[in-house]
């Protein structure tokens, strides 16, 4: 979904480089540098406002997380939030998510998010969709060896091409959740987006999957 401009967002972007990553090509490979450790390093790709990340940033100081998203305005949101909470667990990059392999070298990653993603329900648009077949090669080639998405939405049409697209591609499904919101022990521990919260005050169902990618010798022995 489009958001309207934010007034004075690039300067706030340009001018807080120790959490918004201009060349991030200059780190691939290099991402532990940039965070000045080598903790495991996970991505949201589509962030939007960032209350997740911020969110899951702030439960676990022990991992790097990365936030991914082509809108310039609504990364200035999540901004807002990192510099608010000071969380130098975090990076952001304003930066199309199907060119993940010119920022990130080949197992350079522990965990991809997806959350909320546009569904693109035309099929002329599946391409566009982030779990497509070529968004998942993407994936498992950034991916640490048996990688994992995690993968959030509401929209079951989207869910369910996401599971048939994920499972075609020979990821395991290690986890499915039908009313996500319905588990009150994964909830405990649940970062909700901005999108998630809106909707689950509506009594909006929120569909989960947990899935891992297979190396060559693991599908072998299924």
């Amino acid at each position: 979904m489009r958001v309207r401009n934010r007034k004075g967002a690039p300067e706030m972007m340009a001018a807080n480089g120790q959490y918004v990553v201009e060349n991030p090509e200059a780190f691939r490979g290099k991402w532990s540098e940039k965070f000045g450790n080598d903790n495991p390093i996970h991505i949201e790709v589509g962030s939007g406002k960032g209350g997740f990340i911020t969110g899951m940033a702030q439960q676990n100081p022990d991992i790097n997380y990365i936030a991914i998203d082509m809108q310039l305005t609504v990364l200035s949101f999540a901004l807002d939030k990192v510099l608010h909470l000071d969380l130098p667990n975090v990076q952001l990059l304003h930066v199309d998510g199907s060119s993940l392999t010119n920022y990130f070298e080949a197992g350079e990653v522990d965990l991809v998010y997806l959350n909320f993603s546009d569904p693109w329900p035309k099929t002329r648009h599946e391409k566009r969709r982030l779990t497509y077949k070529d968004f998942l090669k993407t994936y498992e080639t950034i991916l640490v060896k048996n990688g994992q998405v995690h993968f959030k939405t509401d929209n079951r049409g989207l869910f369910e091409y996401s599971l048939g697209a994920m499972s075609q591609y020979g990821m395991v499904l290690n986890q499915v959740w039908l009313d996500l919101h319905a588990d009150t022990v994964f909830a405990e521990k649940n970062v909700m987006t901005e999108y998630e919260a809106k909707f689950s005050e509506k009594g909006q169902v929120i569909y989960r999957v947990e899935a891992q990618f297979q190396d060559e010798m693991s599908k072998m022995s299924i």
